[in-house]
């Protein structure tokens, strides 16, 4: 188990700290040879640092100690998080190259906002009107896309958007969503996964807790069928998941269940109960920066006895502006007559002069 019990420093994290440091930095990689650096506009990059066994012997040991836990050939993975680092270490006996580390940084902050999502190309933007419009009509979420290509940051943005007023829990194994920090005032309850609290069992004890969202950090497991068993009651939410097309996430929640006698009856569920679709994609250019963008958006709609997806964006593209009767309804119900337009986005540019 994880334990969040240490502040990072300088000191104790030598060499990697000049990289950590940097905001546009995510990501800080050893493989026991070479020091890797993922950044946001450079992307991926091998710094030319020379690591010794010395100072990785002791960073270990820091680490090690920091959660009571011991590494070696008998505790081969040694895990550990700082409010905004998430490290893992591979011990050497089982990782042939050396002692690997990879530390990732969640910082309680959202790197975009409304303007940079438009300038930069991340989504047209009246996606984005649409998108906003639907969060405070108050609906389901899922974000998919592949490892590290910015789920949660994506919905990081999105949440800023519900009043503060509403019940938001936050349900993670480690702590990236910072919901309580980048919405200072908000009513939140930050809850974490330990081997004694699983996903499954936090998502059925929040019902008792009020909450008006329920966000999920990441659908992997049996635990979707509890989450889609809670927005079924009227508690709305978000959700990351890994996939590389939302037509395949009703597949892609099927596999994930224990009971396949159960199938048909889930995948009617996925379309009842998930309202809308995201997908992100990560591309790295010929320069080698990375571009992060929406792929995809869709909706998904349960009409008249039939399972539909509503594609409005493909290849990054807007390709239709068709929204189900369903989804329709919720936004007039939220005092939403023109789903493109987005009172709110207005607001904050006005608030920005």
């Amino acid at each position: 188990m994880k334990e969040l019990i240490f502040t990072p420093s300088e000191e104790q994290f030598g060499v990697f700290w000049k990289y950590l440091k940097i905001p546009e930095v995510t990501d800080v990689d050893y493989n026991g040879k070479e020091l890797w650096i993922t950044h946001l506009k450079k992307g991926r990059y091998r710094a030319e640092e020379e690591i010794t066994e010395t100072f990785i012997s002791a960073f270990t040991h820091h680490i090690s100690n920091c959660v009571n836990k011991q590494f070696n050939n008998a505790n081969k993975i040694l895990e550990a998080d700082t409010k905004e680092l998430r490290i893992s270490i591979l011990h050497d006996s089982v990782a042939a190259s050396g002692i690997s580390i990879c530390i990732r940084k969640s910082p309680a902050l959202v790197r975009n906002t409304v303007d940079s999502m438009v300038a930069g190309g991340f989504c047209p933007e009246k996606i984005l009107h649409l998108l906003i419009n639907c969060v405070q009509a108050k609906m389901n979420f899922i974000f998919g896309g592949e490892p590290g290509a910015g789920k949660t940051e994506c919905a990081k943005f999105f949440m800023q958007f519900i009043p503060k007023e509403e019940r938001v829990i936050t349900i993670e194994d480690s702590l990236e969503i910072h919901y309580g920090d980048i919405n200072p005032g908000a009513d939140a309850v930050e809850l974490r996964i330990s081997a004694g609290f699983t996903y499954t069992d936090a998502i059925k004890a929040c019902l008792r807790q009020n909450p008006r969202w329920l966000m999920l950090s990441e659908a992997r497991s049996v635990e979707v069928t509890s989450l889609l068993e809670q927005w079924s009651t009227g508690v709305n939410g978000f959700t990351t998941i890994h996939l590389d097309d939302l037509r395949k996430l009703p597949d892609r929640i099927q596999n994930m269940m224990d009971n396949v006698n159960d199938a048909d009856r889930m995948e009617n569920r996925i379309y009842r109960y998930v309202n809308v679709g995201i997908l992100i994609r990560r591309m790295e250019l010929p320069d080698g920066t990375i571009r992060r963008y929406m792929d995809q958006m869709c909706f998904y709609a349960r009409e008249a006895g039939e399972n539909k997806i509503y594609l409005l964006m493909k290849d990054g593209e807007l390709i239709s502006e068709e929204i189900p009767q369903d989804i329709i309804k919720k936004l007039e119900y939220a005092g939403i007559s023109n789903p493109y337009d987005c009172r709110r986005i207005h607001q904050c540019r006005k608030e920005k002069r």
